[in-house]
């Protein structure tokens, strides 16, 4: 088996809270293999975020380990890229001017950057938009936007920290295909922050449910479900009814024997 090119070993985390010390994550283990897709999901005060922070290297005051290719983390690196839930463009830069913040570190020439950011634009489908300015975008494209600034680097890893939060239903669910796709053609290792039990298992291979207060780890799932994932099917279901239940109640949950209904009259059938 291939060493895991992200470790979390034995991570916890405190926050001074008016002189009281909170701890925020306690225990965390976690190992992530190259090129996989992990969601992590959790109520509001569980540490998801803060996981992220540490892994990104915003924070580097914390008990154990979190190494990267086998490398502690120390800091911010561009073999590690993030994705915020506000897409946090400035809005006097263009698309392309927006991305290209994204290589502000890189030890480019000025026409590698221009190169890149051309392509990673065409990446997430805006070829059209380069010169347009965030207040010209809807919410989705700005996203995108956001997507390919944290791209842009060609990092080994993207952290995504609900990303599509603040989207509309149908504008959601629209990315987490193009994220998708956008995943396939950059075969980058992904891990994504998220409150919504449906939006990680369409999304990911394996799924880390968190327990509140202090942050840790209650279960792990594998999605086996084949790609592209149907949210109507029924396994789809079953497993989202599993997972919410893991994050509401501590009993162990008993999946409903599932009914089928047979030979129905037509009138019962609908055109």
């Amino acid at each position: 088996m291939n060493a895991p090119i992200v470790s979390f070993t034995h991570v916890g985390k405190t926050f001074d809270v008016d002189g009281f010390e909170l701890e925020a994550i306690r225990e965390f283990n976690l190992d992530i293999a190259e090129g996989e897709f992990v969601a992590i999901v959790g109520s509001s005060g569980c540490g998801k975020s803060t996981l992220l922070r540490l892994l990104v290297g915003l924070d580097i005051q914390f008990r154990g380990q979190i190494t990267v290719d086998g490398k502690a983390v120390s800091g911010i690196g561009s073999e590690r890229g993030i994705v915020f839930q506000e897409h946090r463009l400035f809005p006097w830069l263009s698309v392309a001017d927006n991305i290209g913040l994204g290589l502000v570190n890189e030890p480019l020439s000025a026409a590698q950057k221009h190169k890149r950011i051309n392509d990673f634009i065409e990446l997430v489908g805006l070829g059209d938009f380069a010169r347009a300015y965030p207040h010209q975008l809807s919410g989705g494209m700005a996203q995108r936007v956001a997507i390919a600034r944290g791209l842009v680097a060609s990092p080994r890893i993207l952290l995504l920290d609900e990303p599509f939060g603040a989207l509309d239903a149908l504008t959601r669910q629209q990315m987490q295909d193009e994220l998708l796709a956008i995943r396939e053609r950059a075969k980058i290792t992904t891990v994504l922050v998220t409150h919504d039990v449906e939006e990680a298992i369409f999304l990911a291979d394996r799924v880390v449910v968190m327990e509140p207060r202090p942050g840790r780890i209650k279960q792990v799932v594998e999605v086996a479900l084949p790609h592209p994932r149907q949210r109507s099917s029924f396994d789809f279901h079953q497993l989202r009814e599993e997972l919410l239940h893991e994050l509401t109640s501590d009993d162990h949950y008993q999946p409903p024997v599932p009914v089928q209904v047979r030979d129905l009259p037509l009138s019962y059938i609908a055109y």
